[in-house]
């Protein structure tokens, strides 16, 4: 219902070539169909946005991103940024905004909705490492982590990721080590504080 809503607004503008589901899919779409623009939900399961959004600026650096999130947290923002994102707007703005975003990054500006700007602002302000982000994890253990946080089996992920079922339990088990992890539950806390995964 929503990406209906938000291609309806952009039609009468742009041309929206396309559609999809996870974040794994949008990474394949966007090198099919090459658009200029894409519009990502922070939230998306089997890839994360911020994770298919670091792909794909890898694969295809000139592409434009904008990241859509409920999520109005300043570090969350900073990290989206930094991956090469040209915008961070919350679900509940306007859709005047998201023209407005979408305009900025045509032209090769940033946007940042207010409320997360300032209170981006104000982090740096206070303390400028405050927007660094935390440990950072390899690519795969981020997706490894996030699968299992989404309640998938390990042979499931190991389907996924085309590897295998003991490769994905190393992975798990380094996690929850590296971590400090105890259990299952602590896992899916911890994709949660980190937005590797939205809550449900």
């Amino acid at each position: 219902m929503f990406s209906a809503a938000l291609q309806k607004l952009l039609e009468p503008e742009y041309e929206v070539v396309g559609r999809v589901e996870d974040g794994r899919s949008l990474v394949k779409a966007a090198l099919d169909l090459k658009p200029d623009l894409v519009l990502v939900d922070v939230g998306m399961p089997l890839l994360n946005g911020l994770d298919a959004g670091r792909e794909l600026k890898k694969l295809s650096p000139k592409i434009k991103i904008i990241f859509l999130t409920m999520n109005p947290d300043p570090v969350l923002a900073n990290e989206a940024l930094r991956i090469g994102g040209s915008g961070y707007l919350l679900k509940s703005s306007e859709g005047e905004e998201l023209l407005q975003a979408v305009q900025n990054a045509l032209r090769g500006m940033t946007y940042v909705t207010p409320q997360v700007r300032h209170a981006m602002e104000e982090m740096f302000i206070r303390d400028p490492r405050s927007l660094d982000h935390h440990k950072e994890l390899a690519e795969r253990q981020r997706e490894v982590l996030q699968m299992l946080a989404e309640g998938r089996s390990m042979k499931e992920i190991a389907y996924i990721l085309g590897i295998s079922h003991r490769t994905v339990r190393y992975h798990k088990y380094r996690l929850m080590e590296d971590l400090g992890l105890k259990n299952n539950a602590e896992l899916v806390q911890y994709a949660i504080r980190h937005s590797i995964i939205s809550p449900q």
